[in-house]
Order: structure tokens, then C-alpha cells, then sequence
């Protein structure tokens, strides 16, 4: 009978070689080099927050092979990238939605190196719940927090289930106290937009908001507080001011920043939506066409 730990290292093993065959080295900033998941030929995804220039990438392919790449586009919010280069025959990842993961699965954190060739490290899913709004507006289609270690470069990288399919992308840039796995409906998506557009929509105000408490006469407890008004912003031109406070938009309460975010998505870019406030302890009502947020230069 074959000792089960024998038989679970060699499977582990077989999962690491079978999926770092999508996984790609991206020399895309200086000393460390990331890693990237080839999505479909001549498409590679990676890190965003790994990329410190915007010219002069290179991609190394499992066969050792370096081939110049260029940005197809750059999404800070969800701390995604979409790298065009000649893939060669080099497999596309295959992939699997994270709808199913649950905290205490098993996953693998594959990446690869130019010097050391891939690297694995094992962990487990340490939580996983819905959609959420990056500190940068991304939003992204799940919450999936890893118990796991990320070397040097690893960022990028492919996040495997024990099946052997890509269920997301490793990044320890969105999270300041552990490694995040971005999940593939948001990579999916995300690399629809950038493929097509070369960036992503999403919405502006203009404004500073910070929580305050709210009268007792009022049903909501929380607003937010208008601190800073940005000159030919889109609230400066509905009229928001600074100590307005900002009760709703769209119909939905925002007691914190989260819930703007929420009303900030590329689907409400140009759109105009009502927003609520009390100004000098009096309700008010104005109407915000949402602006596109402008696009951070390189």
C-alpha cells in the first residue's frame, strides 16, 4: 500500500508542473522580477503594483525563452495588468471560478523565476466572502484571503486548487497584512475592458468624505461629512459644498466611504443620480452626474 504522504507530494508536485506551465517570469521593475499567468496565447496577466515602468518589459517563458512584452493596459484599482507578448506555444492557464472555495481549502502559490525556474509554496484559504471595494475603487468579484507565503516575486502568479486549475491571481498589493487572491471572474473581466479600452471606467466626485454621527431626529445614524471639494469637480458642480453632509446617493445610504464606491462604477460614469444631504440641519436634494475618474499618469 502506498504511504499517503508520498502519494499527496507526488500529486502536489504533478500540480505544481502541470500549472507552471502557464506561469511566466515579468521583468517588469528593477532587482526583482514578478510573475505572470499566460491567459490566452500572446495575453499575460500580472500584478500591477509589479510594474514600475510602462516600456522596455520583457517576459521569460517556461523554456527559458525572453521575448519583449508591452502593456495592453493597467488597472491600479484591482492591482491588475494585461501584458501583450508573442507567447509562442507556451499553454494558456486553465482556469476555474472561485465561486466554490471555502476557508480551509488547500491552494498553491506557483510563480517562477529566471534564475530558479518555478516555485511553489502551499497554503490554505484562510477566509473567503462577497464582492469589496479595494482601498483604490477596484472592485472585486470576491474576497478570497490566503494563508499562505509569498517569496519574492511570486506576485502574479498563478493561486492553484488541489484540482490543478488556476482559481486566481496572487498580489500582496491590496492587502496590507496578507496575500490576496484575485479571483478569475475579476480577471476575466478586467481583461475583457483593458484589452478592449486600455484602462477602466470608473466614477468621480471630486469630494473628501469622513463619517460623522448624525442627529437623533434623523432615521440614518452615520453620513458623510463633506471635507474637500475639488475646483470643476462633478459635486462642486451640482453645488456640494464644504460641511454639507452626504446622506445618500442613487437612492442608497452611504455611511462610509465603501458605500460610495459602490455608486462609482463604470456603469455610472456620465450618469445623474440624486443625492441627498443636510445643509445648516436642513434636508437638501441635488443631482451628481457622476465624472470619470482621471487616469493617474505613469
Amino acid at each position: 500500500m502506498e504511504n499517503p504522504l508520498v502519494a499527496l507530494s507526488n500529486e502536489l508536485a504533478a500540480t505544481v508542473e502541470k500549472a507552471g506551465q502557464s506561469v511566466v517570469t515579468v521583468h517588469g521593475r528593477p532587482r526583482v522580477a514578478s510573475s505572470g499567468v499566460v491567459w490566452k496565447t500572446g495575453v499575460v496577466v500580472t500584478a500591477e503594483h509589479t510594474l514600475r515602468r510602462d516600456e522596455e518589459i520583457r517576459i521569460t517563458l517556461p523554456d527559458g525563452t525572453t521575448v519583449a512584452a508591452e502593456i495592453a493596459g493597467r488597472d491600479p484599482g484591482t492591482d491588475l495588468a494585461i501584458l501583450r507578448a508573442d507567447t509562442g506555444s507556451t499553454a494558456a492557464a486553465v482556469v476555474q471560478e472561485s465561486t466554490a472555495l471555502q476557508a480551509g481549502n488547500l491552494i498553491l502559490a506557483i510563480g517562477r523565476s529566471q534564475d530558479t525556474g518555478v516555485s511553489a509554496a502551499l497554503g490554505v484559504i484562510s477566509s473567503v466572502s462577497g464582492p469589496w471595494h479595494t482601498w483604490r475603487g477596484g472592485k472585486i468579484d470576491q474576497f478570497v484571503r490566503l494563508d499562505v507565503g509569498l517569496y519574492p516575486g511570486t506576485s502574479g502568479g498563478a493561486i492553484v486548487g488541489v484540482e490543478g486549475t488556476v482559481c486566481g491571481i496572487a498580489t500582496g498589493g491590496l492587502s496590507r497584512t496578507s496575500p490576496l487572491a484575485i479571483p478569475v471572474q475579476t480577471v476575466a473581466r478586467v481583461a475583457a475592458a483593458l484589452l478592449d479600452k486600455g484602462h477602466i471606467a470608473r466614477g468621480y466626485l471630486g469630494v473628501g468624505l469622513q463619517p460623522v454621527a448624525l442627529p437623533a431626529h434623523l432615521k440614518q445614524k452615520t453620513g458623510l461629512i463633506v471635507l474637500s471639494v475639488e475646483p470643476d469637480g462633478p459635486a462642486a458642480q451640482a453645488g456640494l459644498v464644504i460641511g454639507d453632509v452626504l446622506l445618500s446617493l442613487d437612492g442608497k445610504a452611504v455611511s462610509d466611504t465603501g458605500d460610495v464606491q459602490a455608486v462609482l462604477g463604470g456603469e455610472y460614469v456620465g450618469k445623474a443620480v440624486k443625492a441627498s444631504i443636510v445643509r445648516g440641519g436642513t434636508l437638501a436634494e441635488l443631482t451628481v452626474t457622476i465624472g470619470e475618474r482621471p487616469r493617474r499618469r505613469s
